[in-house]
């Protein structure tokens, strides 16, 4: 019976997390331009489907070793770990949107989920080529992947925006930003409601059992944790951007909380009921400073991805150690393995790429749109475009 329910359990979440696929798809295709809509969706949904099955053929073997598993089915485990691999590159393709071209992207996913993110899980929850090495990091308590998986793809973002560039006008020679407004609020919404649902398989399917009192009390610790924060997270940016501006921006209060929920996210299961109000809080406070610091830098990142995914990933990291039972000095030590490693191998990759087949889409491209020029359909053919 507990085999039974562990693996339904493990389907469902799995189920919950692949809803994130089209959350990722809607929140991006909101925010950026409609002459560039077709081409986050086709992005998306070609991400799913090709880091989905690298992950298949390669990347699970390489992150735990073996297929085998004693407490529920192996193809159940092995859906739930598949469900997380294309969210590494999810983070990554909304931040380069706007001007990445599609071919070259596919080639890094191919290579992250086969080879990047595999050796980043075994090393924190997997196989563990490091264990009883100086770099051993499995100490490190990260329940769903605020580093593993949220700080690993920001990583992987940064270096991008790093090789690619901002997107065409986006910055004055002056300094100054040039503001792009999201072409479709209630996709953004609609986009993040659903990554809002799909953390709740996220995180509580991370759990890994739920066939005993003291599990499935765990489970719903956690979901209850997860949500606290998201809600944490929206409710601080509504007020202080009230108090500044005296408006709501629903675009920064959504962000706000991903950002909460980013932070929860490594340690739902070991925090009391009151303490994910204080971590979604912060971390949508990050997101409040993060998103003007990286146009600072002129790091374009059109979703606010670095600061949602990266910033609040190693925050919520160190939260554990605040709020839970983790030791700081494992959870710091598995933030910086992961950061060297996870931006180094690529920006490697990326910049090997780059000089085959250029990330970046030509300045006539942009203009004319990515749906033009790398789909061949647009998502609103009927608008007048007019930037």
């Amino acid at each position: 019976m507990a085999y039974a329910l562990d693996t339904l359990f493990a389907l469902f979440a799995m189920t919950l997390i692949i809803f994130m696929v089209p959350g990722f798809a809607m929140l991006e295709a909101g925010l950026v331009r409609s002459k560039n809509v077709t081409a986050v969706l086709t992005v998306n949904t070609l991400i799913y489907a090709i880091a989905s099955m690298a992950f298949l053929l390669v990347g699970y073997t390489l992150a735990f070793g073996s297929w085998e598993n004693d407490s529920m089915s192996k193809w159940a485990a092995f859906l739930f770990q598949m469900a997380f691999v294309g969210k590494t590159v999810n983070i990554m393709s909304g931040g380069v949107s706007e001007r990445v071209r599609i071919v070259p992207l596919m080639l890094f996913t191919i290579i992250m989920a086969a080879v990047i993110y595999p050796l980043v899980v075994n090393v924190t929850w997997g196989a563990n080529l490091l264990k009883d090495t100086a770099f051993d990091i499995s100490a490190m308590h990260d329940l769903a992947g605020s580093t593993v998986i949220h700080s690993t793809g920001a990583w992987a973002l940064l270096a991008a925006i790093m090789i690619i560039g901002p997107r065409s006008g986006r910055y004055g020679k002056d300094g100054s930003v040039k503001a792009i407004p999201a072409s479709n609020i209630p996709l953004l919404t609609l986009g993040a409601m659903l990554l809002w649902i799909g953390w709740f398989g996220f995180n509580g399917g991370s759990v890994g059992s739920i066939s005993s009192k003291e599990s499935a009390d765990t489970v719903a610790l956690t979901i209850m944790n997860t949500n606290t924060a998201g809600l944490a997270g929206a409710i601080v940016v509504a007020i202080i951007d009230y108090i500044r501006y005296r408006k709501f921006d629903i675009t920064m209060i959504l962000n706000g909380a991903l950002g909460g929920l980013v932070a929860i996210t490594a340690g739902a299961d070991v925090m009391g009921i009151y303490a994910p109000i204080a971590v979604g809080a912060i971390g949508g406070i990050i997101v409040l400073i993060g998103v003007p610091f990286f146009d600072k830098m002129r790091l374009d990142d059109p979703v606010g991805a670095l600061s949602v995914h990266l910033l609040n990933g190693i925050w919520g990291t160190i939260a554990v150690a605040i709020f839970g039972n983790a030791s700081m000095v494992d959870q710091l030590k598995g933030v910086a393995v992961v950061a060297l490693f996870a931006f180094v191998s690529a920006y490697v990759v990326l910049w090997v790429i780059n000089k085959i087949l250029p990330l970046r889409a030509d300045e006539e491209a942009q203009r004319e749109g990515l749906d033009i020029t790398e789909c061949g359909i647009e998502s609103y053919p009927e608008f007048t475009r007019t930037i």
